[in-house]
């Protein structure tokens, strides 16, 4: 995991920074720095009236008692998709403004899903969704311990 992280945190700047280059060769300087702040700008205003419309299905799930674990992750998917916004780089723009944005925010938030009741059936964890009817919405989670 360390290596993987140390890699992510050396190659992706890297990259960038060709990109930003080669870019900044083809269209020049000045316009290149105000390509990666608009997207900058746009990407966080985006990501704020994303944010406010999630807490708001947050607030409504809550109220009616249910459990808002799909806009909570979505809520967390806009949080990471505004920092990547935040960090100068068109690559990590690109992948922001997909976190940010519903459509391509759903797919995310599938295989997201999809991985952690993989590693849930992986590792002998049992759980139920609780979606039966006349039961409340939850989820619980046992360990299976080993013999």
């Amino acid at each position: 995991m360390f290596i993987k992280l140390l890699l992510a945190f050396t190659i992706i700047p890297l990259l960038e920074l060709a990109l930003l280059i080669k870019i900044g060769e083809y269209i020049g300087l000045v316009p290149t720095i105000l390509l990666v702040g608009l997207t900058g700008v746009l990407g966080v205003s985006l990501a704020r009236s994303q944010g406010f419309i999630v807490v708001r299905k947050i607030k409504e799930s809550l109220q009616q008692g249910k459990m808002p674990a799909d806009d909570l992750l979505a809520g967390l998917l806009i949080l990471i998709g505004g920092t990547m916004l935040l960090t100068p780089g068109l690559l990590t723009d690109l992948t922001g403004f997909s976190l940010i944005i519903p459509f391509t925010r759903g797919y995310y938030t599938g295989f997201i899903k999809k991985r952690f009741v993989n590693y849930l059936r992986k590792n002998n964890i049992s759980y139920s969704n609780g979606f039966n009817e006349g039961e409340d919405d939850y989820i619980d989670i046992e360990v299976e311990k080993e013999k």
